[in-house]
């Protein structure tokens, strides 16, 4: 599983993949040896590289927060498979990353470096398991960055293009 987790407004890239009796964890490329429990609601105890770390989450009606010892983290978790995940981005303001919601192959560009697009107008194709899917921006603007070619393989969480 790939993730996107901004950090105090940092963005980091999580990939976890669950290897009994740990997950294997890299973040941002880097391997980490991760051990975690939930010791009680809301509260995981982790041991990263051999270190121990309570980590208590705090939510409130619109923001989750991460405390670490006594620094507290505004975190924000994204999955790019997730619906949920690509509606929200859509309202925030700036640039804006496509990323691929599964592995597979990029069909073709519909809208190149420059184009204008309108939010939900189609910009990538890619074919995962026989099937098509048209990847669409999430905002109104213009493509910014287009960082695969037809033909290209991409893997889930990739960024493939990126709309101002």
């Amino acid at each position: 599983m790939i993730y996107e987790v901004s950090v105090d407004g940092k963005i980091h890239r999580l990939e976890l993949n669950k290897a009994e009796p740990r997950w294997e964890c890299k973040l941002d490329g880097e391997a980490l040896n991760v051990d975690a429990v939930i010791a009680r609601p809301n509260v995981l105890s982790l041991i990263v590289d051999g270190q121990a770390y309570e980590v208590k989450r705090e939510r409130t009606a619109t923001d989750l927060h991460l405390w670490v010892k006594s620094a507290r983290f505004a975190v924000e978790v994204r999955d790019p498979r997730s619906l949920r995940s690509r509606a929200a981005r859509g309202g925030v303001e700036g640039p804006q990353k496509l990323h691929a919601p599964m592995p597979g192959k990029i069909v073709r560009v519909l809208a190149p470096v420059g184009t204008a697009v309108n939010a939900g107008q189609g910009v990538l194709v890619i074919e995962a398991m026989k099937m098509q899917n048209e990847l669409k921006s999430p905002k109104a603007g213009r493509v910014a960055e287009v960082r695969v070619a037809a033909g290209d393989t991409v893997s889930a969480g990739d960024v493939l293009a990126v709309i101002e």
